[in-house]
């Protein structure tokens, strides 16, 4: 980082709560398109969509999309695309507020992956923060988990994944391009995605009802109904993509990532305003704590 871009901590700032506030406002409506196809048509389309933005993008010379490791973007990229199959799958079964509260444990599960696989040093702080976010877990999913059954788990096991996919990031990525790396998991989406959907198409197992559909229904054409939340999901997550990574590049990591934390604002109150979704106050308590325990993660981070 230059030291041009490393004293604009208010436009990093500016740049990750307009992330924040896109990917709050678009991931919503994957619970619309759950009422139509399945997760694996989703992200199938999602591949199809994206990357002619990302190839113009990279013709226009905003980075190469050619990777100097092909096996560690595609260990990174799978990791984190699976980590996304959980949080979106989840997505049509509980609000966004317990989604993004289970996904946003990941900052938990780095500093986890950091102690015991990299073996780096924690301090108490730290480890007080990973007790704290998993009773901000409990807190969340506790009073309407039981009704959920084992579903209750995917946006968890999204966030641990999400967290080894940044592990990976920094052991095995270091020098690869935004656009490569954007690529790549959407390309890792649309790969796995394809290969599920051959074994649905083969076993042809039952439909469920309501979010288990998502999961198990096959490949359905025509789509008119779901172009425009499509269209809107895929362009606003290429737009809060580049937001986001701009303001990585315009600020301190440690500091900019505290902001990344407005989402679990956004997102619950997008779902509240145009989905009806309610979040209750013992809810919003443990959405509290997660996002202490991560904003003291990241501040601790930064502290030899």
């Amino acid at each position: 980082m230059t030291s041009q871009t490393a004293h604009r901590p208010t436009a990093a700032a500016l740049n990750m709560v307009g992330a924040m506030c896109i990917i709050g406002a678009i991931d919503i409506y994957v619970a619309v398109i759950a009422q139509t196809l399945s997760l694996w048509q989703f992200l199938i389309m999602r591949l199809l969509l994206a990357a002619p933005i990302v190839l113009a993008l990279s013709a226009m010379g905003f980075g190469t999309v050619r990777p100097r490791g092909v096996r560690a973007v595609a260990v990174r990229s799978t990791l984190i695309a699976t980590g996304m199959f959980c949080y979106f799958g989840a997505l049509a079964f509980m609000p966004i507020a317990m989604a993004l509260a289970g996904l946003f444990t990941s900052p938990i599960f780095v500093l986890l992956l950091t102690a015991f696989v990299l073996r780096q040093r924690i301090g108490p702080w730290r480890i007080g923060a990973v007790a704290v976010g998993f009773a901000g877990i409990l807190v969340v999913l506790g009073p309407s988990g039981g009704s959920l059954g084992w579903v209750i788990v995917l946006p968890v096991l999204g966030g641990m994944l999400y967290a080894s996919g940044v592990v990976a990031t920094r052991a095995l990525c270091e020098g690869e391009s935004t656009l490569c790396l954007l690529l790549g998991i959407f390309v890792a989406q649309g790969v796995l995605g394809t290969a599920i959907l051959a074994i649905i198409t083969v076993a042809q197992p039952e439909v469920g009802a309501g979010g288990m559909a998502f999961l198990s229904r096959g490949w359905v054409w025509p789509i008119e109904d779901a172009w425009p939340y499509l269209l809107l999901q895929v362009v606003g997550s290429v737009l809060g993509v580049g937001l986001l990574n701009r303001a990585y590049q315009l600020g301190e990591a440690s500091h900019v990532a505290i902001f990344e934390y407005s989402v679990m604002i956004f997102g619950p109150f997008f779902g509240w305003w145009l989905l009806g979704q309610p979040v209750t106050w013992v809810q919003g308590l443990g959405i509290a704590l997660i996002a202490g325990a991560g904003i003291i993660i990241a501040i601790r981070s930064s502290t030899p």
